[in-house]
């Protein structure tokens, strides 16, 4: 799937130049185009794609400050200097624009669903979103701030990919760590879903094409992507186990949204050596993530890669069910109200100081 890329944000703008690098470096040209988007000056030069800055009369290129309303303020603002700038970028070629936004900062969860609609209301293409969702961990102002844009952000984009920040984080990695594995992690699973349907070396027996993604991504709303890949051998009628066993592991714990297993439709993308895939493998595989997904609409295909191991990709349109989405919700109401609270409490405080009495007695 042709894309154009545009990362909003500082999260936004690291996950989207690790995926032109991905795309580059495994040749599957399926990145036709990159911006990055932030009204913070720092985030934008180490990047190594074209950037943009927004916001230079409101806050001077020192970011929002997490600030999400001004965040939705600046990139409405500055949404005609966006626009100007991805002139030539999105071609007749394209077959899709995929904002990339984290959605617990400020720039990237308030700019990111102003931009999916003004995107969406120039170009006759599906306009995507990559949102991705802080960790258990982060402060209660990025749960209240990805409560707030996911809802807006959703109803904007064609179909938003969630990735939960705590689904590829690994135990006792630092927090700048954690976030560089987990932006390699982005790369390499949605790199391998935007180069379905490209021109890739060998030919697989049903290769997947971008209609395909296309329709899984359909219905809208909240998807997500299941990852995951063994040891291949060279006979396939011993890899039948390999490709049964890297599905269930893709779905049930590979998943950018933990626990999303029942979705509206779905596709299931085999890549590997083509004479190494097993075709009764793959239809067990199909059959078995209809039954765990729920869902009749399971597409499914090859994807030529030259590798020793056989790797599952699935993706599921349709997860607003899941039971980790719910938790992230009812955690950020609870940041939320939580917020208000002390807002309130510092309001009480602010008038026992302008009471009258006790500035006789300061």
């Amino acid at each position: 799937m042709k894309t154009v890329l545009i990362g909003v944000g500082q999260a936004g703008g690291k996950v989207t130049s690790a995926l032109v690098e991905f795309d580059r470096e495994m040749g599957f040209d399926a990145v036709r185009g990159a911006l990055a988007v932030n009204s913070a000056q720092a985030d934008l030069q180490p990047l190594e794609i074209d950037t943009v800055l927004v916001g230079q009369d409101r806050v001077k290129g020192h970011g929002v400050g997490g600030d999400n309303e001004l965040g939705a303020e600046v990139m409405q603002s500055d949404a005609g200097e966006v626009m100007s700038a991805l002139d030539g970028r999105i071609t007749a070629e394209a077959e899709a624009i995929v904002v990339v936004a984290g959605l617990g900062g400020g720039t990237g969860s308030g700019g990111a669903p102003v931009l999916a609609k003004e995107l969406g209301r120039v170009y006759d293409i599906p306009v995507y979103a990559i949102g991705i969702l802080p960790g258990r961990d982060e402060g209660a102002m990025y749960q209240v701030n990805a409560g707030r844009s996911l809802k807006t952000l959703a109803r904007e984009a064609d179909s938003t990919i969630l990735i939960d920040n705590d689904a590829w984080h690994s135990s006792g990695e630092s927090l700048e760590q954690g976030f560089d594995s987990i932006n390699q992690s982005i790369a390499r699973r949605v790199g391998l879903l935007f180069a379905s349907g490209e021109a890739v070396e060998g030919v697989g027996e049903s290769v997947v094409d971008t209609s395909e993604v296309i329709n899984t991504l359909r219905s809208g709303g909240i998807a997500a992507l299941g990852y995951a890949s063994a040891e291949a051998d060279d006979d396939p009628d011993t890899n039948v186990n390999v490709v049964t066993s890297v599905t269930r592991n893709a779905l049930l714990t590979g998943t950018s949204l933990p626990s999303a297993t029942k979705a509206d439709s779905a596709l299931l993308v085999i890549a590997g050596k083509p004479d190494r895939i097993s075709r009764k493998g793959v239809e067990r595989a199909r059959k078995w993530v209809e039954e765990e997904t729920g869902s009749m609409q399971v597409r499914g295909g090859d994807f030529p890669l030259d590798s020793e191991r056989l790797a599952a990709l699935i993706v599921l349109g349709g997860v607003e069910r899941s039971d980790r989405l719910e938790e992230f919700m009812r955690r950020a109401k609870e940041a939320r109200e939580e917020a208000n609270r002390r807002d309130e409490e510092s309001e009480e405080a602010d008038k026992l100081f302008q009471n009258d009495d006790l500035d006789g007695l300061m």
